[in-house]
């Protein structure tokens, strides 16, 4: 491993920590003035960091308490002052409403080097489906197709009925 993935593993490490304890101005603190973003939900792009920070804000109001985040399969290609790194997110943690619904997502990270210090230029992020039933990966494992049959009104429908005692979780 060159001394530039290095640097960029620990910076990626702390990115994701930042996240998982939704400390807004620290997660900030990773991205470049002119950062472009890329999500899975509107508008789907945000640019500059004020309308990244509102982004994030948007996902951290979702969760109540902190945010898991697992990384799998991390590559990083660096450069003295270019890199780029993909991953895959397992992201969970108990969200507004009650609902538990852990969800796999793709990432793709480009970083510059400006005087010494790395930043974050460009992020995309995706969210797989299933070509046969245009269903999201919900947490099965990365690696084996999306939960037959379920889908998102089903599982919020099936919290909905633990919360008022009409069924037992797990059922």
């Amino acid at each position: 491993m060159t001394t530039e993935e290095a640097q960029i593993r620990e910076f990626l490490a702390s990115c994701m920590d930042a996240q998982r304890s939704k400390d807004i101005d620290r997660v900030m603190s990773f991205y470049s003035p002119d950062i472009v973003y890329y999500d899975a939900v509107a508008p789907l792009r945000f640019t500059g960091t004020e309308e990244v920070r509102r982004n994030f804000v948007r996902w951290f109001d979702g969760y109540v308490g902190p945010i898991s985040l697992e990384t799998h399969d991390l590559t990083i290609v660096a450069g003295e002052d270019v890199a780029f790194a993909d991953m895959l997110q397992l992201d969970s943690g108990k969200r507004r409403g009650g609902i538990d619904l852990p969800i796999w997502v793709r990432e793709t990270v480009c970083l510059r080097r400006v005087d010494g210090v790395w930043a974050i230029t460009h992020e995309h992020i995706s969210i797989p489906i299933s070509r046969k039933n245009f269903q999201v990966w919900f947490a099965c494992g990365k690696d084996t197709p999306a939960r037959c049959g379920r889908t998102i009104v089903g599982l919020v429908a099936a919290s909905l009925l633990v919360r008022l005692g009409l069924r037992r979780k797990g059922s």
